[in-house]
């Protein structure tokens, strides 16, 4: 097989759905009293997991290509699982389904794959714990897997979580969803304080389905609801994580000009743009529309000349898994390109920046083999 070089790329592309919005519509549609349909669902292998987990949990979920169909038994209405619950590698599915399983009045049970099995959990069980959750897990509570004991299975006066003040020490929407979730079910109000924003889909999505959130700067306040009023159909926008590599293309490769349709532009997630933005890039956004509380647009990229940018501090949170993109750009870019703070990066589902230093090596040393035969 043979690959040629392009001379440019032009043209209209779809990028599949949004995997954290996929994840959420799922969750949250489970946890209301009315059908739910959902387009543009992304049928990968982590957003499956969350759904086997949530049919376990007793939500009817139909699946028929990109399109699912959700029928839950309301936010009081989740049942016992039979079996562990399996979040395979997926670790978004395992830290909101913790937060979800504290208040409940059952025993869960949670494991993955030998990935997940080495994640660092603590950082979720500590709010949960402090709101009166009963969770044992191997490793001091740190690693799966992880048993969660509902407070509600305690049958007391005092079952129900307590409300609590929680101020994270590490930006994570993972780790903030599993408090809102489970403040959901507290007795008072919950407030969460970040250090700097992180992504707000389960904000927005809850709020979307009745649920009272309030956010000021980057405090989060969490009321306790009685149910979840859902919208008919949810329309996951596409993934702004897969479509920033073409974002990168286009803009690196001479007379280039491309649209990608329908993507998401959450304020939390477009921080990949403004630093493309920085370095020159010629973007455009167009038009935008709102479903289930997000924000979605066609967003066009022309070939630009990009210069090197230092970037770090409260933006790392908003481009966080768009690291590897960033620095494929800064190959191009005329200058150096520094990023600070993204040692969170390391404890994903592999090093990525030890990733991304070894690709780098291997790249250059191939260009300086080509160098050497021309």
């Amino acid at each position: 097989m043979k690959i040629l070089p392009i001379e440019n790329l032009r043209g209209v592309i779809e990028i599949p759905g949004d995997k954290s919005i996929s994840h959420r519509s799922i969750i949250f549609s489970s946890l209301a009293d009315t059908p739910v349909e959902i387009e543009n669902f992304l049928r990968g292998a982590d957003c499956l997991s969350t759904v086997e987990c949530m049919k376990s949990f007793g939500a009817d979920i139909e699946i028929d290509g990109e399109k699912v169909l959700v029928k839950g038994n309301g936010l009081h209405g989740l049942r016992e699982p039979e079996n562990v619950l399996d979040a395979g590698n997926s670790g978004t599915t395992l830290r909101l389904l913790l937060g979800l399983a504290a208040p409940q009045n059952f025993i869960t049970t949670f494991t993955g794959d030998s990935s997940l099995r080495k994640r660092p959990m603590g950082r979720v069980i500590k709010p949960l714990s402090e709101m009166g959750a009963s969770i044992v897990g191997r490793n001091e509570n740190k690693n799966l897997p992880i048993t969660v004991i509902g407070n509600g299975h305690l049958q007391a006066e005092n079952s129900k979580l307590k409300a609590i003040i929680y101020q994270m020490p590490v930006a994570s929407a993972q780790v903030k969803s599993a408090i809102i979730l489970a403040g959901l079910y507290a007795n008072g109000v919950t407030t969460i304080i970040e250090p700097a924003p992180s992504r707000d889909h389960t904000e927005k999505m809850l709020s979307a389905f009745g649920a009272r959130i309030e956010k000021f700067g980057n405090t989060v306040k969490v009321y306790p609801a009685e149910s979840l009023t859902a919208p008919k159909k949810i329309t996951v926008p596409n993934d702004i994580s897969s479509a920033a590599y073409w974002i990168v293309l286009a803009a690196v490769t001479k007379n280039s000009a491309v649209t990608l349709k329908n993507v998401g532009v959450n304020q939390t997630r477009t921080g990949i743009l403004d630093v493309l933005k920085e370095m020159g890039a010629q973007i455009e956004l167009e038009n935008l529309r709102e479903s289930g509380g997000e924000l979605s647009a066609d967003i066009t990229v022309t070939s630009s000349k990009l210069r090197g940018v230092e970037i770090g501090g409260a933006i790392i949170p908003r481009l966080i898994d768009e690291v590897p993109a960033l620095a494929v750009a800064a190959a191009f870019c005329e200058g150096t390109t520094v990023i600070h703070d993204v040692g969170e990066l390391r404890v994903k589902e592999s090093d990525r920046l030890q990733a991304i230093a070894d690709s780098s090596i291997k790249f250059r040393q191939a260009v300086l083999k080509l160098r050497r035969r021309i």
